[in-house]
C-alpha cells in the first residue's frame, strides 16, 4: 500500500471514529473510558501558529490529494468526487509549499504534471471546465442542469495555474514544458463563448441544455477573477463595456452604506458571506488597487470589518460569538451547507472566513487564531487544520474539510505574509494588459 493509500485509509478509519462520537465534542471518550487528562497546548508565536496551521492546512492538497490525478477532492467526506475550483485554490499554495519548505520544487513541479495531464483529458466545454469530475475525468453532475461548463470554477483554476507558470520560470526543459501546458489550457478557454454575444458573461454552458440555466455573472459577488481573466486572455477576450454592462452593471453593484460605521464601497447589504473577498484576491492583489467604482482594499477590509463587528456585537444572541470568535462565510452547516453571513446567520462559525481576512484584517484575524487553536483545540483542531465550521450555539463541530473552504486559508495568509500569490499573479504581464483594459490603476 503506497503513502496516499495509507493516509486515505487512516483519514477513513478518523471520520469513522468522528462520526461515532456524535456531532459534539470531537475528542469525547467512550462513555466505558474514564476521563483522559489534558496536556497542555504548548504556546506558540503568532509566526510559528501561523507556519502550523498553514502547512497543516496544505495537507489536505498534498497527502489527501485524489492519487490518480492529483486534483482535489471536494471534500473529506467523499473520496470521488473532484473539484476544479478547489484544485485551482489548492494548487495556488504550491510555490507557498516550495518556498517554506514542506515540498520540494521538483515535487511540485511532478505534481502538477500529473495534474496537468488530468486536466488535458478532462471534459471540457469550449475550453472550460465543469464544476466537478470523476477521477477518469468524466464530469460529475453538479446539478440536473449544471452538468458543462462552469466559467467561474474554471477561473479559479486559471488563476491557480498561472500561478504557477509565473513561479515556475526556470530556463530547465521541465518547467519550460510545465509552462508551456499551462498556456495551452489558458489559450484554450473561450470566455468570449460564454458572453452568448451579449455584454455581459454567463456562469455555466450544458452540452445537452446550453445556456439553460442563464445566470449572468456580475453586481459584487466571488467572481471579479472571471472578468480580469477574460480581458486579460490573448486568444477569447472581452472588452471593457462586457465589464461595465455585465459585472459592474453600470453601476448598479455600488452599496456606499454604512454599517457598524464602516462604509461598504460594493455588493449587497452588510457585504454578504466574507469568501466575495477572498477568492478572487488569492491572485489580483487589492492594495492601491481601483477602478471607476471602488478601491478594492477598501471594499474588502470594509467587508471583513462589518462581519468581524456584526459577530461581536451578536444580535441573535449566539453561544461563543465574540471579538475572538467570528466569521461568517459558506461552509458545512448544522442542516448540510450554507452562505452564513449577517442577513443570513445560523450560528454558526467557519474559521475560514476570518483566517482567509488576514490581509485585511490583522488584528481581528490574530485573535479569531488564537481562540480557534488555544480555546477551542479540543473540538476544532485536525490532521489538515481547523474543520471546517462549528457552533458552539448547537454543540456542533462540521466532521470533516473542504477544498474551497481550506485553499483560501494557505493562500490568504501567505499573502498577508509576504504577498507572493499576489506578485506572482500581478507580474504576469497577460494580467496587467487585462487589468489595464478594465480601467483598473494601482498606485
Amino acid at each position: 500500500m503506497n503513502k496516499i493509500s495509507l493516509i486515505n485509509t487512516y483519514w477513513l478509519a478518523i471520520l469513522m471514529i468522528l462520526s461515532s462520537c456524535g456531532s459534539g465534542n470531537k475528542t469525547s471518550a467512550p462513555a466505558s473510558v474514564g476521563p483522559l487528562e489534558e496536556s497542555p497546548i504548548p504556546t506558540l508565536s503568532t509566526d510559528e501558529l501561523l507556519d502550523l496551521v498553514q502547512e497543516k492546512t496544505f495537507r489536505y492538497f498534498w497527502d489527501f490529494a485524489e492519487p490518480v490525478s492529483g486534483w482535489a477532492r471536494e471534500r473529506s467526506q467523499d473520496l470521488e468526487t473532484l473539484t476544479s475550483g478547489g484544485t485551482g485554490f489548492g494548487i495556488s499554495c504550491f510555490p507557498v509549499a516550495v518556498n517554506r519548505g514542506w515540498i520540494s520544487r521538483d515535487q511540485a513541479i511532478q505534481q502538477l504534471n500529473k495534474i496537468m495531464s488530468f486536466l488535458e483529458n478532462a471534459s471540457s466545454y469550449h475550453g472550460a471546465f465543469a464544476h466537478w469530475y470523476d477521477n477518469t475525468g468524466k464530469t460529475k453532475n453538479f446539478s440536473a442542469q449544471d452538468n458543462g461548463g462552469d466559467i467561474v470554477e474554471t477561473a479559479f483554476l486559471i488563476q491557480g495555474l498561472l500561478i504557477n507558470r509565473q513561479y515556475f520560470s526556470g530556463d530547465n526543459e521541465e518547467e519550460k514544458n510545465l509552462r508551456d501546458r499551462i498556456t495551452t489550457i489558458w489559450e484554450n478557454v473561450e470566455w468570449d463563448w460564454y458572453t452568448q454575444g451579449k455584454k455581459s458573461l454567463t456562469w455555466h454552458w450544458s452540452a445537452y441544455q446550453g445556456f439553460v440555466i442563464n445566470q449572468p455573472i456580475g453586481g459584487w459577488n466571488e467572481a471579479l477573477i472571471v472578468y480580469v481573466l477574460a480581458a486579460a486572455s490573448p486568444t477569447h477576450t472581452i472588452d471593457k463595456e462586457t465589464y461595465d454592462n455585465g459585472w459592474a452593471r453600470n453601476g448598479a453593484m455600488k452599496n456606499n452604506a454604512t454599517y457598524y460605521g464602516h462604509i461598504l464601497p460594493l455588493g449587497e447589504p452588510m457585504g454578504g458571506p466574507l469568501f466575495l473577498s477572498q477568492y478572487s484576491f488569492i491572485g489580483i492583489d487589492p492594495r492601491e488597487l481601483e477602478d471607476q467604482y471602488a478601491n478594492y482594499f477598501d471594499q474588502n477590509r470594509a467587508h471583513s470589518l462589518i462581519n468581524y463587528e456584526y459577530c461581536k456585537a451578536n444580535p441573535k444572541g449566539y453561544k461563543g460569538y465574540s471579538e475572538n470568535c467570528w466569521g461568517l462565510t459558506a461552509s458545512d452547516d448544522i442542516n448540510g451547507y450554507a452562505a452564513h453571513s449577517p442577513t443570513n446567520d445560523l450560528g454558526v462559525i467557519t474559521p475560514t472566513a476570518a483566517l482567509s481576512a488576514f490581509p485585511y484584517t490583522p488584528e481581528e484575524s490574530t485573535k479569531a487564531l488564537e481562540h480557534f487553536y488555544y480555546t477551542l483545540h479540543d473540538k476544532l483542531w485536525g490532521p489538515y487544520g481547523f474543520y471546517d465550521a462549528f457552533s458552539e450555539h448547537f454543540n456542533w463541530t462540521a466532521d470533516g474539510y473542504l477544498a474551497i473552504d481550506q485553499g483560501p486559508i494557505v493562500a490568504m495568509i501567505e499573502n498577508y505574509r509576504t504577498q507572493l500569490l499576489w506578485s506572482l499573479f500581478m507580474s504576469d504581464q497577460e494580467i496587467k494588459n487585462g487589468l489595464d483594459k478594465l480601467g483598473f490603476t494601482q498606485k
